[in-house]
């Protein structure tokens, strides 16, 4: 059963052609290939441009280059939003993780994206890391687009629930299948199965060692890693593999519009 990739940063890799080889020769039929700030924004459009049967961009500042933007940032993402009619807005959001930029300069940031996805009816995949109560008051200020992501999410099972009444979607990565994350794979149960979806969030967030199946040198995780990932969390949720593929696709196609799949 093909799977898509719903979150990775395939700009990253330094051939990301013979990745994409890969990752098509492991059953993975495509990707949402998440920009990160104006330094990177054009290596996703390139890559949507020369694989547009597999690549859907999505371009967004991340919260860790809130700092960093120019003047122009706003007008730079709108552009290339404009040039992409199937792109996402992502990776945008809030992290307490990180002290430099702080959360108050990450905020205006988050929410000028938030507004700006739905005021165009755009997906937004979100990143948040130890800044919940932040969260909950920027979708309070700002409400979300319809349809939002929290990807790779690692929260308890309580924040998925008040997620989930949000409206919120979900998206899994093998990191958390490490046994030392195993709290994480409680709060996926609370899940609502529609909402659903699976990313490598590639070249982060290595799976277990058992769980790679196509090691690359310095820890780095290769998109390709997917398919095992859908197994370690099908078997964590007691679901046969097929069944989690099949879900996971279907939803990764209605959260991101496309076309009926096959």
């Amino acid at each position: 059963m093909p799977l898509h990739d719903s979150h990775n940063h395939l700009q990253r890799f330094a051939d990301p052609a013979r990745i994409i080889a890969e990752m098509r020769a492991a059953g993975v039929e495509g990707c949402v290939v998440n920009g990160t700030g104006e330094d990177d924004w054009e290596q996703v459009a390139a890559l949507a441009e020369a694989f547009p049967d597999f690549v859907r961009p999505a371009f967004g500042l991340h919260p860790w280059k809130a700092h960093l933007a120019s003047p122009a940032w706003a007008d730079m993402l709108e552009s290339h939003l404009d040039r992409f009619t199937n792109a996402s807005v992502g990776e945008i959001g809030l992290d307490g993780w990180v002290a430099d930029p702080p959360l108050e300069t990450q905020r205006p940031v988050f929410l000028r994206q938030l507004a700006l996805a739905r005021a165009r009816g755009l997906p937004v995949t979100i990143h948040a890391l130890k800044a919940w109560d932040p969260l909950f008051d920027a979708l309070k200020a700002e409400p979300p687009p319809e349809r939002f992501l929290l990807h790779s999410f690692g929260g308890s099972t309580e924040l998925a629930k008040r997620l989930a009444d949000l409206g919120a979607w979900f998206s899994f990565s093998g990191y958390f299948l490490h046994p030392r994350k195993a709290k994480v794979l409680d709060a996926f149960r609370a899940v609502p199965q529609d909402r659903l979806l699976l990313e490598t969030d590639g070249p982060d967030m290595l799976p277990p060692d058992e769980l790679v199946s196509h090691p690359l040198p310095d820890g780095k995780n290769h998109p390709a890693n997917l398919p095992r990932i859908g197994e370690g969390l099908a078997e964590a949720l007691e679901m046969p593999f097929n069944q989690l593929a099949e879900l996971t696709r279907a939803n990764h196609a209605r959260f991101f519009d496309l076309a009926p799949l096959p």
